[in-house]
C-alpha cells in the first residue's frame, strides 16, 4: 500500500475544482492510496480503517474473503473512510480515465460525510488516530490478560448494534432553549398523558382553552389557566413539586448501562474491561450513520460521477469505456436491491420534480394523469433541494418521503412475490404488488432496525439485570439469544432476564392444535396460503450460564 503517484494526483486535484464548481463542499486534505487486492481483503474486516485493533474474528474474515476471492476474482474500483483527513484506496491497475470517474464518485462521497446531519459527531474527530490509540490499549491489556481480552471483545461486540446513536448525536445538536414555562410542559407533557391518560379530545380541548387564555388575558393567561387546572385537579400543585426535585433520568445504552453500573465491572481486578467496552462502543457509534444512509450516501455518489465525468474535457474518446463502468454499477434490477441505482434514480427525480414545482399543493391536487405529466411552474428549485436532501436525510426518511407512485411507475418497479408450483415442485416469482407504498414497505424492512431493548430497572430483582424488547413486529433471531444473553451475564456478574415477543403459529386449517415456531420472516407463499401468526410474550433467563425460557401471562 502505497500513495498514489504525483501524476494520479493532479488528476485528483483537477477533480476536486470542478466538484467545488457544481456545488460539492468538503476539506482541502485528503489522502489517497494505491492498495492490491491482497490489501483490500485484509482491510474489509477492519472497515478499512488499518489501524483499527487487532481481533480474532478480523482474521477468520480474511481467510474467508481469500477463498471467495479465488472462485470470484474482481477488482473493487475504490473504497473511501470517513477519516480527517478522508482516506481512500485504488486499485492498482485503473486506468487514468477511470480514475477520474472514480475521483468524483468517492469526493461525492466526502462530501456527503462531511455534511449530512447524521454524520454531525465524526466532524471534528480523528478516527485513525483514535483507532491506533485503541490498538496499542488493546495489545497492552492482551500481554496482561491474554485470551480474557477477546473474550470482552467478543461480549461486547454481541450488543453494539445497540448503542444509543441518535442520544450521542442529540449532544452535538441540541434543542433551542425555550422560555415556556416548565409548569406548563409538566402539565401537557406529563400530568396530562402519563399520569391522567386522558383522552386525545381532552387533551386538545385544554391546548384550546390554554391558547383562548392567553389570547384574551395576556401576561395573566397562564396563571388564569391554573386556576382551572387547580379546582378541576388538586393533586396536581404537589405533584409538579415533587417533580422538581426530582432528577431526569439520563437515557443510556446497554454498554453504558453496564459500564456504569455492574459492580462486576467495578471490581480493581476487572476495570481494565471498561477500557475494552468504550473502545467497542465508540466504533460502534462513529460507524452508525454509515449503515443508516447507505442508500443516500451511494445514490449521492453515482448521482455526480455521472454528471461531473461527462462535464470533464479530460476523458474525451472513453464514453463508451465509461458507460460500460456506469451501467455495470447503476443498473436497477427487477429482483433485490442497487443502492446505487435506486439512489441515483431517486435523486434525478427528486431534482427534476423540485424544478417544475411538483412539491407543492397546487401539483398534488391533480388527478388528472396528463395535467400531472405537463405540469411545470419552472420553480427551478431542483440543486437547491437535491443540496437540503443530502444535508438533512437517512434512508429511512429518503425513501418515505420521495418514493412516490410516480416515481414506481416510471422505473416500472415492484414488490416480487414467491410461491410453490406444486405441478412442477418448483418455487416461482411473480409480481406481487405494483403500489408505491408495497414498494416503500419492501425497502424499509431491509433497511438496518437494530432492536429497541431497554434496561427496565424496576423489574430487576436480587441485582438482576432485566431487559426489555419493545416489539416492532419482528422478533430476536433465536439462534443468537443464548450467547449473548451469556455475555450479559458476564459482564454483569449476576442473572439477565429478557424480556421479549415470539411467534406462535396457528395450525393448518380444520385442526385444534396450535405450533410454536420462529419464524423470522415471512414463509413463501404456497398457492395463496399463509400461516396464521400470534404472537406471545416469554421471559428469557441467563444464569450460571444456564439458558431457561418461560411465557408470560
Amino acid at each position: 500500500m502505497e500513495l498514489i503517484n504525483q501524476h494520479t494526483k493532479a488528476i485528483m486535484e483537477g477533480c476536486k475544482e470542478r466538484a467545488r464548481g457544481a456545488g460539492l463542499r468538503f476539506e482541502d486534505e485528503t489522502l489517497e492510496y494505491i492498495v492490491t487486492n491482497r490489501d483490500l481483503l485484509e482491510l474489509t474486516p477492519k472497515l478499512m480503517i488499518p489501524t483499527l485493533y487487532d481481533y480474532w474474528v478480523h482474521d477468520v474474515e480474511v481467510l474467508k474473503e481469500k477463498g471467495r476471492y479465488e472462485l470470484y476474482p474482481g477488482n473493487p474500483y475504490e473504497t473511501v473512510i470517513n477519516t480527517r483527513p478522508a482516506i481512500s484506496f485504488y486499485n492498482d491497475n485503473n486506468p487514468d480515465w477511470l480514475n477520474v470517474m472514480i475521483f468524483y464518485h468517492v469526493l461525492a462521497h466526502i462530501d456527503f460525510f462531511q455534511n449530512n446531519i447524521f454524520f454531525r459527531h465524526t466532524w471534528d474527530f480523528d478516527l485513525t488516530g483514535q483507532a491506533l490509540s485503541d490498538k496499542r490499549l488493546i495489545a497492552r491489556l492482551r500481554a496482561r490478560h491474554g485470551r480474557w481480552v477477546d473474550y470482552v471483545i467478543e461480549f461486547a461486540r454481541g450488543i453494539d448494534n445497540l448503542v444509543g446513536y441518535f442520544e450521542e448525536l442529540a449532544r452535538f445538536d441540541p434543542p433551542a432553549v425555550t422560555v415556556g414555562s416548565r409548569r406548563l410542559d409538566y402539565y401537557f407533557d406529563v400530568f396530562l398523558q402519563e399520569v391522567k391518560k386522558v383522552r386525545a379530545a381532552e387533551y386538545l380541548r385544554e391546548v384550546e382553552r390554554f391558547n383562548s387564555c392567553c389570547v384574551h388575558q395576556g401576561a395573566l393567561g397562564e396563571d388564569n389557566f391554573f386556576v382551572e387546572v387547580l379546582r378541576k385537579y388538586p393533586e396536581f400543585e404537589t405533584l409538579y413539586e415533587k417533580s422538581l426535585e426530582r432528577r431526569p433520568a439520563r437515557k443510556g445504552d446497554l454498554l453504558q448501562y453496564l459500564m456504569e453500573h455492574s459492580d462486576f465491572l467495578k471490581r480493581e481486578e476487572n476495570r481494565w474491561m471498561l477500557s475494552v467496552l468504550q473502545v467497542i462502543r465508540n466504533t460502534s457509534v462513529y460507524f452508525q450513520p454509515q449503515i443508516r444512509t447507505k442508500i443516500l450516501n451511494e445514490g449521492w455518489a453515482s448521482y455526480w460521477h455521472e454528471r461531473l465525468f461527462l462535464e470533464d474535457d479530460r476523458i474525451r474518446g472513453h464514453e463508451v469505456d465509461f458507460a460500460r463502468v456506469h451501467a455495470g454499477v447503476t443498473s436497477l434490477p427487477k429482483v433485490g436491491l442497487n443502492p446505487y441505482a435506486l439512489g441515483m434514480r431517486l435523486f434525478e427525480y427528486i431534482e427534476e420534480m423540485a424544478d417544475k414545482g411538483r412539491y407543492s399543493f397546487a401539483y398534488q391536487k391533480l388527478g388528472d394523469a396528463e395535467a400531472r405529466r405537463r405540469f411545470d411552474s419552472g420553480a427551478g428549485k431542483g440543486r437547491e433541494t437535491l443540496f437540503a436532501v443530502r444535508a438533512n436525510e437517512s434512508d429511512f426518511t429518503f425513501i418515505s418521503r420521495y418514493i412516490d407512485q410516480d416515481f414506481v411507475d416510471r422505473h416500472k418497479l415492484f414488490v416480487a412475490g414467491k410461491r410453490l408450483n406444486r405441478s412442477r415442485m418448483t418455487w416461482q416469482y411473480y409480481i406481487k404488488s405494483r403500489k408505491a407504498a408495497d414498494y416503500r414497505q419492501m425497502l424499509l424492512g431491509d433497511l438496518y432496525h437494530p432492536p429497541h431493548i431497554r434496561v427496565a430497572a424496576d423489574k430487576a430483582r436480587d441485582g438482576g439485570l432485566y431487559l426489555e424488547h419493545k416489539f416492532e413486529g419482528k422478533p430476536l433471531v433465536r439462534d443468537y439469544i443464548a450467547n449473548t444473553l451469556l455475555g450479559i451475564e458476564y459482564l454483569w456478574g449476576r442473572p439477565v432476564h429478557l424480556e421479549t415477543s415470539e411467534p406462535v403459529a396457528a395450525a393448518a386449517a380444520g385442526s385444534n392444535t396450535a405450533v410454536a415456531g420462529a419464524f423470522l420472516s415471512a414463509p413463501p407463499e404456497r398457492d395463496g396460503e399463509r400461516p396464521q401468526i400470534t404472537w406471545r410474550r416469554v421471559l428469557y433467563t441467563m444464569e450460571n450460564r444456564e439458558l431457561s425460557k418461560v411465557p408470560l401471562a
